[in-house]
């Protein structure tokens, strides 16, 4: 029986109900339950955490397309990688992405804040946000004007040590791309080891950083493997969500307001299962178009990483490593007995911004330095020593869309990134595996005699190279900006985060950014709970 042919059974009336348990969501519930007098709700369509891949760092190449993790979405063929169609993961399980992400602490570059405050909102520059970063943070070191130590959020150096990391940060010194002392003060050039959201060696996700501490609260109401279906809307305010438990119908109301942070996939399809988008989406899908609003969906933007691989000799790397039963053995004693080595490895160690070309004022792209290399995530290690040399373009300027494909609220969206869409991008690809390979040919590097595997020697040209980026490149998991703040026509939702022509509607997870930052998106995505729960309890002191 559909949803609307059945009235749901009461679930009782909050003051705010959450949806989604992910990097925002948890930040939310705790800091709105801190006031005891105010009733919160947190519904999560994920189970809880407790998975061994979730806490054990290296499980994030286990975690990645595990259905019981992973909503397993793809995108749509696309044209600029040639019509393939990627994987693109999403975390369906209490902590969100922040539970099966890299777990890479990266703020972004202040001119990106800066950015969002000049093209029209107000409250989001660098020395706005920078406060709300600091507060969540719980720093490895001193505090100081750009970090906090007394946040929930563990932010620490990684635990382990490969030599041949160390080589290739040299090269990169050798490069002229000098050594960053801290990728998180603003300007994040330079080559350093990314650090960590781990505690001693074991991933520090949001649920343990926000939600633990809060569980108890008597006016906080967490709510696992509960799928909201759609908002309830009262003309033109939200009023509550209808949500599903098992095949039980329920509705929970929300006296204050009702904050969608199901991330930048899932807040713009429970927008549109609700009526609410562009009308000729929900035309599409068939469901009755309750508010117009054209920016739902639309602006979608990511990281596209180009995955060049290169094989070394004398030297080191997790492939020969874990290629005996011996050496897996080894490394799993390790971790046992100091949660230490291999198994504590974030995804990516060795982290490079820099510029793709002087055109560029800023850094502009980003590398991922891994000591290792397989076909794909979930795909056996290869077996001879080679590193992955990762590199995205930290600001594109291909958009895509994201849209419920159907009516049924547990159907996949489409996703189209449209990724390589523009000829700017282009040009930064051909760059970037260009760069890629004067890295690797530094004379630093020549006694581990690199060569080229991925994409593997070729023509030089700038198309040639680009139809190579669309045979390597895939996402890195950052996807953004299809519920854009701003104030323009194509905006979804205002400075205050509120959505354009509805009352008691917010909306705080990545999906806000009117552009993508020039890094990870975890850290800013608990910023953007930090700032919507400060903006929650201010209007409801009015």
């Amino acid at each position: 029986m559909p949803d609307t042919a059945r009235a749901p059974t009461d679930f009782g009336t909050f003051d705010v109900i959450i949806v989604g348990a992910g990097s925002a969501g948890c930040v939310l519930a705790n800091r709105l339950s801190a006031d005891p007098s105010r009733r919160v709700l947190l519904i999560e369509a994920g189970k809880s955490d407790n998975h061994p891949w979730v806490h054990i760092p290296v499980g994030y190449l286990f975690a990645i397309g595990n259905p019981r993790l992973d909503w397993g979405f793809r995108t749509a063929p696309v044209p600029g990688l040639n019509g393939r169609s990627l994987l693109y993961p999403r975390g369906k399980v209490v902590g969100g992405c922040s539970s099966i992400n890299g777990m890479i602490y990266m703020r972004g570059q202040a001119q990106d804040y800066d950015g969002w405050r000049d093209a029209g909102n107000p409250g989001w520059g660098w020395d706005d946000v920078l406060p709300l970063f600091r507060r969540s943070e719980h720093h490895f070191g001193a505090a100081d004007a750009a970090h906090g130590t007394e946040g929930e959020l563990r932010v620490e150096r990684q635990r382990l040590n490969w030599p041949i990391l160390d080589e290739v940060a040299k090269a990169a010194q050798e490069m002229g791309i000098p050594l960053a002392e801290d990728f998180n003060a603003g300007d994040n050039e330079g080559v350093g080891y990314f650090p960590v959201n781990q505690k001693r060696g074991i991933r520090w996700n949001a649920r343990k950083a926000f939600l633990y501490p809060a569980r108890r609260r008597p006016n906080l109401a967490i709510l696992t493997e509960c799928h909201v279906r759609r908002l309830r809307l009262d003309g033109k305010r939200v009023t509550g969500v209808v949500f599903t438990r098992g095949d039980a119908l329920f509705e929970a109301k929300a006296n204050q307001e009702v904050v969608l942070a199901a991330g930048s996939i899932g807040s713009p399809q429970l927008l549109e299962l609700s009526g609410i988008g562009r009308p000729e989406v929900l035309a599409r899908i068939g469901v009755p178009a309750l508010h117009a609003l054209a920016g739902v969906g639309e602006n979608l933007q990511d990281h596209l990483q180009l995955r060049t691989i290169f094989s070394i000799r004398g030297a080191h790397t997790l492939n020969d490593r874990a290629a005996t039963p011996w050496g897996k053995a080894g490394i799993a004693l390790q971790y046992a007995m100091t949660q230490s080595g291999p198994m504590a490895m974030a995804p990516s160690q060795l982290g490079i911004f820099t510029r793709s070309g002087p055109a560029h004022n800023r850094a502009n792209i980003e590398y991922h330095v891994q000591p290792l290399s397989l076909d794909a995530f979930g795909q056996p290690l290869h077996r001879t020593p080679a590193l992955t040399v990762s590199v995205c373009n930290l600001r594109p300027t291909s958009v895509g869309a994201s849209h419920a494909a159907s009516a049924d609220p547990l159907a996949s969206p489409e996703i189209q990134p449209n990724y390589l869409s523009t000829d700017a991008d282009k040009q930064v690809a051909a760059d970037s595996i260009r760069h890629a390979r004067r890295l690797m040919a530094q004379p630093h590097l020549a006694r581990y005699a690199p060569t080229e595997i991925k994409p593997g020697p070729g023509p030089d040209d700038d198309a040639a190279l680009a139809r190579l980026a669309g045979e390597i490149g895939t996402t890195i998991f950052h996807p953004v900006g299809t519920a854009k703040m701003g104030t323009d026509e194509a905006a979804v939702v205002d400075p205050q985060l509120r959505v354009h022509g509805l009352a008691g509607l917010r909306i705080a997870d990545c999906s806000i950014m009117p552009t993508i930052v020039s890094g990870n998106t975890h850290a800013p995505a608990v910023m953007i709970g930090e700032k919507a729960a400060e903006m929650i309890i201010a209007a409801g002191k009015v």
